[in-house]
């Protein structure tokens, strides 16, 4: 299947991305055994259709099994998730989305001397990625998705969040007020940005953290295992060229590692 998909799409080049998700979203039989790819555009796409088809580890692929007997749970990530431009067209497109933007930015007012929809729109890139400023901008946006989703009769049965995505999955789940949750997201940022700012790394490693912590070791005490994210996915954290080495030596060994854009 994946490789006459693959066929179909490299063939027509034509094919919109956003058209042939669609097709495959609604009039396909949902079965238990699942795949995703997630690219940039659509050679992208095409490799990691590819990598489907030869069932083979591939860039923004996904695979496994979906019971379909469970009810959906709200995941809210951390920081290095952010990039130029996000959310702008679902502010542009989604009165629902919108509306919880603007009032999330309402409650950030009082606690920060920036304005969440004006960073939203700014090309700005170091103060988009400020620490300060990208948590409760990805809080805002996590919130507000959550909203968007909802209003389309997707109800969490759960929450659950990482970092900042904590306080977001605190909104929505009804422990937190909206001015309580940018309350602590906007002041727990700022110490952050000033007590750690400039002092680390951190990256993304599609390796078991056994295989991590092996790999770690001519960098002992210089680099450890941050976190386990999943059987494949960890993060490392250290100091900045200790990590810039790691970095290089998993890129020449063909292994996929991304640089988290956070302290």
């Amino acid at each position: 299947q994946a490789e006459r998909l693959r066929g179909h799409v490299a063939e027509r080049p034509g094919l919109a991305s956003a058209d042939v998700s669609f097709s495959l979203a609604t009039s396909r039989s949902a079965l238990a055994r699942r795949a995703l790819v997630v690219g940039g555009d659509r050679d992208e796409l095409v490799a990691g259709l590819e990598s489907l088809a030869a069932d083979r580890p591939g860039n923004g692929l996904v695979k496994g099994l979906a019971d379909l007997a469970t009810k959906p749970v709200f995941v809210f990530p951390g920081q290095g998730s952010q990039w130029a431009g996000m959310a702008v067209e679902l502010l542009d497109s989604s009165p629902v989305f919108a509306d919880s933007m603007h009032a999330c930015s309402e409650a950030l007012n009082e606690f920060v001397d920036w304005n969440l929809l004006e960073v939203l729109r700014s090309d700005d890139e170091e103060l988009s990625n400020r620490v300060d400023v990208v948590q409760p901008v990805l809080w805002a946006v996590m919130v507000s998705l959550a909203a968007l989703w909802q209003a389309c009769g997707v109800r969490p049965a759960a929450v659950v969040g990482h970092s900042q995505g904590e306080i977001a999955a605190a909104v929505v789940a009804g422990a937190l007020s909206l001015r309580d949750g940018a309350r602590v997201v906007a002041l727990r940022s700022a110490v952050i940005a000033r007590l750690l700012s400039g002092k680390g790394a951190m990256a993304s490693v599609a390796l078991a953290s056994d295989t991590v912590r092996e790999r770690l070791t001519p960098w002992e005490g210089r680099l450890s295992l941050a976190a386990v994210n999943g059987p494949s996915s960890s993060v490392v954290c250290g100091h900045l060229d200790a990590l810039d080495e790691f970095v290089s030596a998993l890129e020449h060994d063909g292994v996929r590692v991304r640089r988290i854009a956070v302290d």
